[in-house]
């Protein structure tokens, strides 16, 4: 399983309609991928926004928001299990 991290840092203005076009827009995109397990979504008070996703494997990548809604490019990162 890998694990990818999505982060975007969002105009104060834009925080809100950030999070509405990654929940009405980016994500559905995904819910029909096989390869898709889960997606979760995290604000911060600082407006950033986090979206975990979980794929079997070969991770999609979101596509670009708007760029009015952000103040600086997304980032994404991803992450498999350690087993310990």
């Amino acid at each position: 399983m890998i694990v990818r991290m999505w982060e975007a840092k969002a105009e104060p203005y834009g925080f809100a309609d950030l999070i509405t076009w990654v929940c009405e827009t980016a994500l559905p995109e995904f819910e029909h991928d096989p390869m898709h397990v889960s997606s979760e979504v995290f604000s911060s008070t600082d407006h950033r926004l986090v979206v975990v996703s979980k794929w079997r494997n070969t991770p999609r990548e979101l596509p670009e928001p708007p760029a009015r809604l952000i103040a600086r490019p997304p980032h994404s990162w991803d992450f498999t299990q350690v087993d310990r």
